[in-house]
């Protein structure tokens, strides 16, 4: 755990940190109207600027579908943009992302709150108020209780559920004796979130944190009833605080939603509830997905990875398939993460080596071309406030300097190379197919590189994520996506360079990076009030991150998604690193 980072601002610079969030607790509910347009189909990259095919016809069937299966359909268990998009269909968080294409879904609005968080004048305490009349899918009440339980439960049991992000464990004061979970711990609970009383519920702070509203945002906070956890078996049974319940759960291959029955439109002004059944397919293969999205027999793909190489091709080559297309960048990274922790990468001039032998164009093509994303020399994407241009291993090209390769080799005492491990997502062609390019690109130099492949569901809790995993294999290179967990400096960064979020499971930070100084700079910048300056500071992170070589940039992955006839209000939205909002798609089948 986190030691106590305790920071107290002074009344004027915390009231400046309610404006530099960017919302408001009088935001609207999140109407979507004024970026939508009914044309069919409506262009190519239509979506990424405005709803395509607004409807709000109901009845019929959704289908998605997704290459490999979920970390965890568990909203207190999961940490794919994906789930968390999904998740929202059956799972209210506090807080969410406005239903919108563009820039419009950025906008946060009160999803189970009725507002969003009125912080205390110092920052160190926010309170939300719950809306009335929310109720499970079997009728019973939700309270503030039960979004306090969804907290304890997904950030305070890492064996049980360790998926997900640590941010409230790192940043709410912990118990006088450290609390161990609602699983262990059975003769308290966490003090430091208080409910006064069914709806309200309030949250303190060891500082200030500007970002807090977005925080919430993340399904961890919708409520779950300690009644009905079950733990790591919760995912077969969860229950919905949503517009859709579970209707059946089939581990690996399949989930049916159905409408809650008991959800109220009355306390949820951004929901439709539009189709009569919800079908998630899992394990299906890519090609077949892009098949079944042509011929309109599945609506979305669930991971928005976008469609394959082969079938970016034929679309390309078609102007009617391209027009029902759409390009977008949605704060995310690709990139290599180098472990610190396996020998030699515990050399910087080692992983200086990796950074200068590697090849991006042919990195970019192997993931389908500039369509698919631009040449990356940064952590953060320049979507993402605070990016600044820089290039800390200049190649010529971006094709890789060789000459500089082994001149690092010589200065970490490797000249004739070495070997070690790259990992990889099973699923993930384009993935594996970048993996290849860097092994063929090391090679050059004298690295030889084993590539191994572990399924995506597993792939960072018990493979690349698991740090002791990787030592005990000699991983020492890692394929990383990386998407914002939402749109800030601090949402983009924090889980991937700072040294106290390493854990021992669901780890982000592949590399293992542990700089105070790059530690403290994260801390400063939280509780800056002044916007400007921390967007400043995190651009100075990406520097210093990029001084220790623990990570390569390789592009700023962008989607390639196709949009089938049949579905309707269709929008791209960054806060979700570029995939359709899923909040509610709907079809017209």
């Amino acid at each position: 755990m986190r030691r106590s980072r305790t920071v107290a601002l002074t009344a004027a610079a915390a009231a400046a940190v309610l404006v530099v969030t960017g919302c408001s607790s009088s935001s609207k509910s999140g109407d979507s109207s004024s970026s939508a347009t009914n044309a069919a189909g409506g262009g190519a990259n239509a979506a990424t600027k405005n709803i395509v095919n607004a409807s709000d016809k109901k009845g019929g069937t959704v289908t998605f579908e997704m290459k490999g299966t979920p970390d965890s359909l568990d909203p207190g268990n999961t940490y794919y943009a994906y789930i968390y998009n999904f998740s929202r269909l059956y799972a209210r968080p506090l807080t969410t992302f406005n239903p919108a294409a563009g820039e419009e879904g950025n906008k946060l609005v009160p999803d189970l709150a009725e507002s969003l968080g009125q912080p205390s004048a110092d920052g160190l305490t926010w309170t939300y108020k719950l809306r009335k009349g929310l109720k499970y899918d079997d009728g019973t009440p939700i309270t503030s209780k039960d979004v306090k339980y969804a907290v304890e439960r997904s950030n305070w049991a890492p064996d049980v559920n360790s998926n997900g992000p640590t941010y409230f464990h790192d940043l709410l004061v912990d118990n006088p004796t450290p609390y161990e979970g609602p699983y262990k711990d059975k003769s308290g609970d966490l003090k430091s979130i208080e409910t006064p009383d069914d709806t309200t519920i309030v949250f303190h702070l060891q500082h200030a944190f500007a970002d807090f509203d977005y925080l919430v945002s993340a399904p961890q906070t919708a409520p779950v009833p300690q009644a009905k956890d079950t733990g790591a078996d919760y995912v077969k049974h969860v229950v919905s605080s949503g517009s859709f319940k579970f209707e059946s759960y089939e581990d690996g291959k399949q989930a049916v939603l159905v409408p809650n029955t008991n959800w109220d439109k009355s306390t949820d002004p951004i929901r439709k509830q539009l189709p009569d059944k919800i079908v998630l397919k899992m394990n299906i293969d890519q090609a077949t997905i892009d098949k079944d999205l042509l011929a309109g027999n599945a609506q979305v793909d669930l991971v928005g990875g976008g469609v394959d190489p082969q079938t970016q091709a034929q679309i390309l080559r078609d102007e009617k398939l391209k027009a029902k297309t759409d390009n977008a960048y949605g704060g995310r990274l690709v990139y290599l993460a180098i472990n610190t922790k396996v020998a030699p990468f515990d050399n910087v001039e080692c992983r200086k080596a990796v950074q200068y032998a590697i090849d991006k164009v042919s990195v970019q093509t192997a993931e389908g071309g500039p369509i698919r994303g631009a040449i990356a020399n940064t952590m953060l994407p320049p979507d993402i406030p605070g990016h600044q241009d820089f290039n800390a291993f200049e190649t010529k090209d971006n094709k890789g300097d060789e000459g500089k390769a082994k001149d690092a080799l010589k200065a970490c005492n490797q000249p004739n190379g070495f070997s070690t491990v790259i990992s990889a997502r099973t699923e993930r062609a384009t993935e594996v197919a970048a993996a290849t390019s860097i092994q063929a690109a090391l090679k050059k130099v004298g690295i030889n590189a084993e590539i191994q492949q572990y399924p995506q569901g597993k792939y960072l809790t018990d493979n690349a994520g698991s740090p002791q995993f990787t030592e005990d294999h000699k991983i020492g290179l890692m394929m990383m996506q990386w998407g914002a967990d939402w749109p800030t400096g601090y949402g983009f960064l924090q889980q991937i360079v700072d040294g106290r979020a390493i854990k021992p499971s669901g780890n982000s930070n592949l590399g293992q990076l542990n700089d105070p100084a790059v530690n403290k700079m994260i801390d400063d910048a939280a509780v800056n009030p002044d916007k400007a300056a921390r967007e400043k500071i995190y651009g100075d992170i990406d520097k210093k991150v990029m001084e220790s070589a623990v990570n390569v940039p390789l592009t700023y992955f962008k989607v390639f998604l196709y949009r089938p006839d049949n579905a309707t209000n269709i929008g791209s939205t960054p806060a979700f690193s570029g995939e359709y909002d899923y909040l509610n798609i709907g079809t017209t089948k």
